[in-house]
């Protein structure tokens, strides 16, 4: 199995297991996803996540946060750039994700940062995808 697009199969393995209401989802492991992962843990989107050494790639277990009426505390992940269409953006137009309410995560020349962290460093680059 080829795959084009790791980043749009780890939005879609999280977005399945939170629609069937899973406590955890298993996701194969990159240098690009952890980090991706890390963001969101530190954004408090998830509960916690380990990355775990299975003598190959490697795994990162996610555990999915939950408000108190059992709905996913993300309402949606959505792919921004895409293999067959980067979306690249320079320093003075990084989007704001529903006024600041959500956060676009970007690949920039300093690492994966969110679109706040972008408009800090006064960089732009590829906009991965809107987490809200």
């Amino acid at each position: 199995m080829s795959m084009t697009d790791p980043i749009a199969d780890y939005l879609t393995r999280f977005r399945n297991a939170a629609k069937a209401k899973h406590s955890k989802v298993d996701i194969p492991a990159s240098r690009m996803k952890l980090q991706i992962t890390k963001i969101l843990y530190e954004y408090r989107y998830i509960n916690d996540f380990i990355n775990i050494d299975d003598g190959k790639q490697g795994i990162i277990r996610i555990y999915i946060k939950y408000d108190e009426n059992d709905k996913c505390v993300i309402k949606k992940l959505m792919r921004v750039s895409k293999p067959g269409l980067r979306q690249y953006v320079g320093a003075s137009e990084i989007p704001r994700v529903l006024n600041n309410l959500g956060i676009a995560i970007m690949s920039t020349s300093k690492g994966i940062v969110t679109d706040r962290e972008a408009r800090k460093m006064g960089i732009g680059g590829e906009v991965l995808c809107y987490i809200w």
